[in-house]
């Protein structure tokens, strides 16, 4: 990419990391391919927590990643690649499994919702700084939950307060590691990029 490219991705409204490597069509199928991947990838790192039928894994990180990278189209697209693909069979969701009858799938349907949420703040620029990063990721993983605690009670019968400590407590904290990674690293590229271009 020119000098004069990638100043103008930089400082164009509705601009997100990708749109720093050049437009095209295969750039933009390559990147949701590669952001399925990376999700399917992230969700083998899974610690199993005890009494939850849900691993703390790392594909929500990646989720939210890609949504923030990407925008809110191909941020979409890729989790709705990876959903699809894991539903049919790919063995990619947390410790390899697949299909949409496990108790944890709704956290996948709300990740795919929270990547394109994400994506689209992103696009407002809110991966510039580092607080806004932090607040949208918050709410991307509020997103998450807010789909993965209901599908979590419906397909075991828990109740709110058991699917609660079950489904959403014992993530918090790993929640705010990721939210802090991320309000470092979005910012840094973006600082870096300016300085490129």
């Amino acid at each position: 990419m020119s000098t004069a490219s990638a100043s103008s991705a930089v400082f164009r409204p509705g601009a997100v990391l990708a749109d720093l490597l050049p437009a095209s069509r295969v750039r933009d199928i390559a990147l949701v391919v590669g952001g399925a991947a990376l999700t399917g990838l992230a969700a083998q790192v899974a610690v199993p927590v005890p009494g939850s039928p849900v691993p703390v894994t790392g594909q929500t990180f990646a989720a939210l990643l890609v949504g923030a990278s990407f925008g809110a189209r191909r941020g979409f697209l890729a989790l709705a690649l990876y959903a699809l693909l894991g539903t049919a069979g790919v063995p990619w969701f947390a410790n390899g499994t697949s299909g949409a009858s496990g108790a944890s799938f709704g956290y996948v349907l709300g990740m795919l919702l929270a990547a394109t949420v994400v994506g689209a703040f992103a696009q407002q620029g809110a991966d510039r700084s580092v607080l806004r990063t932090a607040g949208t990721m918050l709410l991307g993983s509020a997103v998450i939950y807010a789909v993965g605690v209901p599908y979590l009670m419906a397909a075991t019968g828990m109740s709110l307060s058991a699917a609660v400590a079950a489904g959403l407590t014992p993530f918090l904290i790993g929640d705010a590691l990721k939210a802090a990674l991320a309000m470092g690293a979005l910012p840094a590229a973006w600082k870096l990029a300016g300085r490129r271009g």
